[in-house]
């Protein structure tokens, strides 16, 4: 009878063993690590054969990995360039929005806990260093009645290559001809001036542990840490702090005109309710996957992803992706082969 149960408990053992899929790997964006993490888990807990482990590295890495093919997938805040797809030759990369998130500058100024106003120009001007102080008549114009220090201003920016970083110099490029001109756009720039952070997280920390600093990380950084973030002067004038309906606002326009591969910028966009430093973020697909098993249950979790996973977005500080562009997106499932 002992043998007889060994040889069962063993059978089922060899069964699970047979049924168990290998890891799927991914790496890449900081910006939607918190909501991944728990996607993951959550699509985990309903389908214990599917384990996808995430390193949030940043987009940079995450691209990198990718291209090296040490990953199964990657994820990245700035949608991948032609000579980034290009260099990949075995496979086409297809580009799946996510969720949509805002960008905010957080502070942590001694003696000061009240909200801040900016504009897009100023924002550039301290990041370029010409704004010193924080009692700067540039600030005081915008914010009258806060009583800022006469404190020099750190500045904090991400050391590693981010797609954060990419949205932030995006809109400061669109807003500011001296910033574009000077350091322009993308995922790592010559910073003028300032303290180099890694990751979202790092950034929030490092701000909030250096008196009179200034950053910019992705919102829920912001609520996690419970930092201080300021309104952003958006295009039609108006000064709003990112929240869920300002996100969701600037988004609208571009789900009406997205292009084929979803590769978008939504900074400054158009419109009195759109929060101007807005963006959404992708998954980073090969369009072939030979491994039968992983493309089944990554094809799987993308469809979940869209329909039940964006129901995790609201309590997260995301906002949700546009009905038009899931629509879009569960489409495009059908290309990987």
């Amino acid at each position: 009878m002992f043998r007889f149960l060994t040889v069962l408990v063993c059978a089922a053992a060899m069964q699970m063993g047979a049924n168990a899929a290998e890891p799927i790997n991914a790496a890449g964006a900081t910006f939607p690590a918190p909501i991944y993490q728990k996607w993951f888990e959550e699509y985990h807990q309903a389908h214990p054969d599917v384990q996808i482990n995430y390193q949030a590295i940043g987009s940079g890495g995450g691209i990198r990995q990718l291209t090296n093919g040490t990953v199964d997938f990657g994820a990245s805040d700035m949608p991948m360039t032609d000579e980034q797809i290009k260099a990949i030759t075995k496979y086409h990369v297809l580009h799946f929005p996510t969720v949509l998130g805002g960008v905010v500058p957080i502070y942590n100024i001694e003696g000061f806990s009240g909200d801040l106003k900016f504009s897009g120009a100023l924002l550039a001007d301290i990041f370029l260093g010409k704004v010193k102080k924080w009692d700067d008549a540039a600030l005081k114009k915008l914010n009258p009645s806060a009583k800022l220090p006469d404190a020099e201003i750190t500045v904090v920016h991400r050391s590693d290559g981010s797609g954060t970083t990419f949205v932030w110099t995006d809109f400061l490029g669109k807003v500011s001809p001296e910033w574009k001109s000077k350091v322009g756009s993308n995922t790592s720039v010559s910073w003028p001036v300032g303290l180099g952070a890694k990751n979202n997280d790092g950034v929030a920390g490092q701000v909030k542990q250096t008196p009179n600093s200034i950053g910019y990380v992705e919102l829920i950084y912001a609520t996690q840490n419970k930092i201080p973030y300021g309104a952003v002067q958006n295009a039609a004038g108006q000064f709003l702090k990112a929240d869920l309906n300002s996100v969701t606002a600037a988004a609208a326009g571009a789900a009406k005109n997205m292009p084929a591969d979803f590769r978008v910028s939504i900074t400054n966009a158009p419109g009195k309710a759109a929060y101007p430093i807005s963006t959404f973020t992708w998954m980073l697909i090969p369009d072939k996957i030979p491994d039968a098993t992983k493309r089944n249950n990554i094809k799987a979790f993308l469809k979940w992803m869209l329909s039940a996973g964006q129901k995790d977005c609201a309590a997260m500080s995301y906002a949700p992706l546009p009905k038009s562009v899931v629509s879009q997106e569960e489409k495009q499932i059908d290309k990987i082969q």
